[in-house]
């Protein structure tokens, strides 16, 4: 154990054989966490997020812009509500395994909307990376401030 994970036993006042009685490990709780959090998100959309993936395929292509309020403000909304998890996952990356996330966000959610668009299957990471790492960019600056802009600004 490192001092680190020392650090981390005594402010949240777990005894270790109690922690690893749970996890094998800080990493396998960071992605407990992570994935909580994540499953957490949709109960932030007024939609369900499920029909509103099968809808991808006919509706109509006004309707795959997810910059606007129906869908950016419970977005930020859940980033505001857990700072901690967020700064957290953004100033570690490989320890919370965002790769296998925004993978699975790309598969389920982008790559769809992205062939709606009919951006060349060679072309879609770099349109992704680019979307991604703008909105990362912007994230991690409203983190920094905790947040203080509204939502709506």
């Amino acid at each position: 154990m490192n001092k680190s994970e020392s650090k981390y036993f005594n402010t949240a006042e777990v005894n270790r054989s109690t922690f690893y009685l749970h996890y094998e490990n800080t990493g396998d709780l960071l992605k407990e966490t992570t994935t909580y959090v994540l499953d957490n998100f949709a109960s932030y959309f007024s939609i369900d997020a499920e029909s509103v993936v099968a809808q991808f395929a006919n509706c109509d292509l006004q309707d795959l812009k997810f910059i606007n309020e129906k869908y950016l403000h419970p977005y930020l909304l859940f980033i505001k509500d857990n700072q901690q998890v967020f700064s957290a996952v953004l100033s570690q990356p490989i320890t919370f395994d965002t790769k296998t996330i925004f993978q699975r966000l790309f598969n389920n959610i982008f790559k769809p909307i992205l062939d709606r668009f009919h951006y060349p299957r060679d072309e879609q990471n770099y349109v992704m990376m680019f979307y991604l790492n703008g909105i990362t960019a912007i994230i991690t600056e409203w983190l920094k401030d905790g947040c203080q802009k509204s939502i709506e600004d």
